[in-house]
């Protein structure tokens, strides 16, 4: 039985972009892959229709205890029947809920976890959500913190921005590779070349530029302006709004930007996200 790779992030961190990139460069189509076609060989770990699959009936009404409890069923059909990994997308943090897994170990074969500066990240989910950003900044300091099960996903549970961080860079025993949201962006060529090794494909430079260059973010936010996106949030306007790192400095005042700080210094520290002087460096 094959193994699940999980693409994980923190909501808005990348998690879109790298599910494009893959889907680019394992078809190696002649045109862009269609954003609204990404399911075509990934999952998603929120997906209601699998939850119903595994419960046997309509999961309207059930509680979180309820739908948490299939979890370990869900990930085990994503891995029926097949030869080859499972890609899987998840924005759940590596956790546990009445000593059930949000990650299931046993069908687990590996992950890629993108991170992105929480200053961005705040900005970003604000827009995605509908929400304040003093809003934002404190859902992402909250260890409750939690997306809800709405009509088009299951319950994920996310926590502080630093804790879900954490949660993946430091699980034991885990094949991850961890990628930088502005390492995408600055050095694209070494930053996604290091998932292909990753997943143990073959090098060949120019399949890899192909790819980079149909998932980019002017070509995605051209198909969204064409046909839409079926990922975007009803509360926003659009899914792909600016996609650039360090937009954070025209939106988040002196003192918003201390509070994100002061809740999340370690995490980015260790990621690059304050320089060694204690300056911000992005």
């Amino acid at each position: 039985m094959a193994g699940i790779l999980w693409l994980a992030s923190y909501p808005k961190s990348g998690n879109t972009w790298l599910r494009m990139f893959l889907a680019n460069l394992l078809q190696n189509p002649d045109r862009p892959v269609d954003i609204n076609a990404l399911a075509s060989g990934q999952f998603g770990d929120m997906d209601p229709r699998a939850y119903e699959v595994a419960a046997g009936r309509p999961i309207a009404g059930m509680s979180d205890v309820e739908l948490h409890r299939l979890r370990p069923a869900v990930h085990r059909a994503m891995t029926t029947n097949r030869n080859e990994m499972a890609i899987v997308k998840t924005h759940n943090a590596m956790a546990q809920r009445e000593g059930i897994p949000f990650v299931t170990p046993e069908v687990t074969q590996g992950a890629i976890y993108v991170i992105r500066n929480p200053m961005d990240v705040t900005v970003s989910f604000s827009h995605h959500y509908g929400l304040s950003l003093d809003d934002t900044i404190e859902a992402l300091a909250s260890t409750a913190h939690q997306i809800r099960t709405n009509d088009r996903g299951v319950f994920q549970y996310l926590g502080t921005w630093s804790e879900h961080a954490k949660s993946w860079v430091e699980a034991n025993g885990l094949n991850l590779l961890t990628l930088r949201y502005e390492d995408m962006h600055s050095n694209p060529m070494k930053t996604f070349g290091r998932a292909v090794s990753y997943l143990g494909l073959p090098r060949d430079p120019a399949r890899l530029k192909r790819a980079i260059k149909f998932s980019s973010f002017s070509e995605a936010a051209n198909q969204e302006k064409q046909k839409g996106f079926t990922e975007r949030s009803r509360s926003a306007d659009r899914f792909f709004r600016s996609g650039r790192a360090g937009t954070w400095r025209g939106h988040l005042s002196d003192e918003q930007v201390a509070r994100i700080r002061a809740t999340h210094e370690e995490m980015m520290i260790e990621f690059g996200y304050i320089k060694p002087n204690g300056r911000l460096a992005v």
